[in-house]
């Protein structure tokens, strides 16, 4: 019987909870904010994780990219912490990545919302029958 979740999926989600209670004990940065980590990939050799954020607030997407830059610069710190929290052999290389896909999934949604509505509206409209 085939295992659920590989060794990379356990340490990425490992990864993933104890990033986001780091980043939010032991950060001390004002122009992050609140942080959101949406995913963890680590590689094969488990040797490099990218961390997908996105900033919770944010105004702009360069507010965002701004943090995870931030990130990126506090990444030797993250891993050092990282690395006496969690028993691996080898502790991944952090590289933080803005995330849009929550952003672009509220805008598509209003997309889809605005067309339903204007065809339920199409539709109810009797002197938009398509008869002139």
């Amino acid at each position: 019987m085939p295992r659920e979740f590989t060794r990379n999926d356990r340490v990425a989600d490992a990864l993933q909870r104890e990033l986001a209670q780091l980043i939010r004990d032991e950060m001390r940065d004002p122009r992050l904010g609140m942080v959101n980590i949406t995913a963890v990939e680590v590689s094969r050799d488990l040797s490099s994780a990218k961390v997908f954020v996105n900033l919770v607030g944010a105004e702009s997407a360069q507010e965002s990219e701004a943090a995870a830059e931030l990130l990126n610069g506090a990444a030797g710190f993250l891993r050092s912490q990282i690395a006496k929290r969690m028993q691996l052999r080898v502790t991944p290389r952090l590289r933080f990545i803005y995330d849009l896909s929550g952003k672009r999934g509220q805008e598509l949604s209003a997309l889809i919302e605005y067309a339903v509505n204007s065809d339920k509206q199409r539709h109810r409209d009797p002197d938009s029958s398509g008869e002139e």
